[in-house]
């Protein structure tokens, strides 16, 4: 079924600029008649895109500090979409309804602080589009969602994990993502833990950002119900480097596990810390963990750590990944891939393309109106659709992975650059939002 999905996938993407393309294709809404939208009073306007001009659009993601490996190999799955919009990864940039498309790359810090000031200098550009970001579920949640939500500017993110973006209380209308939801992710790592390790009892270390409260708080809530036994739980803060204290306040409970799916360096310092002060444990980490930096910077310590992710063997199934995307990747990028949501950015970035081909008002003169509420509401009818990471269906909520892989795996055996053997996990488990509480 993968590989039937991802071959539609291609058609898709080579499809993008033949205009007997129809919505039935990819799952979209049929596209708006011009003459139904008045660019003048019709809500958020249009974005005007003049004949011969390209089609601006942003990436908010984190390309700089600790946590830069996470966001430039999303900004590499962005790109290589333009690239294979004509159908092959030939160094040629496609078009969308015969424009070019022009990014302009912001940093989300993988805070909040960098959420707002990259949120702002992208909001001040009067003819974006909409935004593939955030890296991190901090630099969205009530900062970047709210600047550009605020102005009509759609924002889709391909690594945002936490809960609570999605969540009907705190969602954003402009808001979605491709990547998976952390209720999944939680469950999936404590099925893990309980069932096929075999431990009984756990502690969680989370930092101050909604990624890892929400994992944590997933984790603690499926491990129990399986009969599991949470005996610590701690906070750190992400810019902190010595988690002895931390670590020697768990240590009275003996737990089995310990799960900190926190960001790097801090989650690869908390494995190097732990070999001393809790030499039993079984330590674990999230998508946050799996990066190269983590194998950087742990060392000797990154042996036996397992982390969590999408389990990339899923993407594999077809020839796409394998013998296109990556080869396009590492000539684009010079190495492999440094962490695992390059494919979400790619099916994000593609997501965008489709819904403006969709709604876009093509003028006589070679211009192109795009109305931006027509724009939102295209993306969120997104149904159906053969992403490369799967089946793309957004719900009211911002959601649009349908079904989601995740994996365990063992370090050094990762699938990043620096990683060792085969990269395949040692468990994986498919679950919707429907199977997760």
């Amino acid at each position: 079924m993968v590989a039937g999905l991802l071959a539609l996938s291609l058609v898709g993407a080579a499809c993008a600029n033949d205009e007997d393309t129809s919505a039935s294709d990819t799952g979209a809404t049929e596209p708006a008649p011009g003459g139904e939208v008045d660019c003048a009073t019709v809500e958020f306007g249009c974005v005007e895109v003049a004949s011969g001009e390209p089609i601006q659009v942003g990436t908010l993601l984190s390309i700089t500090g600790d946590t830069a490996s996470l966001g430039l190999d999303s900004q590499a799955g962005a790109e290589l979409a333009v690239d294979y919009l004509d159908g092959a990864f030939d160094g040629t940039m496609g078009q969308v309804l015969g424009h070019d498309i022009e990014w302009q790359h912001e940093d989300d810090g993988c805070s909040a602080e960098g959420g707002q000031a990259g949120g702002t200098a992208l909001s001040t550009n009067e003819s974006l589009v909409a935004v593939v970001g955030t890296s991190c579920s901090s630099s969205a949640l009530g900062v970047a969602d709210k600047i550009l939500g605020d102005l009509g500017i759609p924002l889709i993110s391909p690594s945002n994990t936490a809960p609570t973006l999605t969540d009907p209380t705190a969602h954003n209308p402009f808001y979605l993502r491709i990547a998976h939801n952390d209720r999944i992710q939680g469950a999936i790592v404590a099925e893990f833990v309980y069932n096929e390790l075999g431990l009984m009892s756990a502690a969680t270390i989370q930092d101050e950002s909604p990624y890892t409260a929400g994992l944590a708080a997933a984790f603690k809530e499926n491990f129990e119900t399986l009969g599991g036994t949470i005996t610590g739980q701690e906070q750190i803060n992400s810019g902190d480097k010595d988690f002895k204290a931390t670590l020697n306040s768990l240590a009275p409970g003996n737990p089995e596990a310990v799960y900190a799916p926190d960001f790097n360096p801090a989650c690869a310092l908390i494995a190097k810390q732990a070999a001393d002060i809790l030499p039993d444990a079984t330590l674990l980490g999230s998508d946050g963990c799996l990066a190269t930096d983590f194998l950087d910077i742990a060392g000797s310590a990154a042996g036996g750590f397992w982390a969590s992710s999408p389990d990339v063997t899923a993407f594999q199934e077809g020839e796409f990944y394998t013998d296109e995307f990556l080869p396009a990747y590492k000539e684009a990028v010079g190495t492999e891939p440094t962490s695992v949501f390059h494919l979400h950015a790619f099916d994000s970035a593609n997501v965008i393309f489709n819904a403006i081909e969709q709604v876009a008002i093509e003028n006589e003169d070679g211009s192109l109106s795009i109305p931006r509420m027509a724009l939102k509401d295209a993306l969120f009818a997104t149904e159906g659709f053969a992403g490369a990471t799967g089946t793309i269906t957004c719900l009211d909520t911002g959601d649009c992975a349908s079904a989601v892989t995740i994996g365990l795996y063992e370090a050094p055996n990762w699938p990043v650059e620096g990683g060792e053997g085969d990269g395949a996990p040692t468990y994986s488990a498919t679950k919707s939002l429907a199977d997760v509480a």
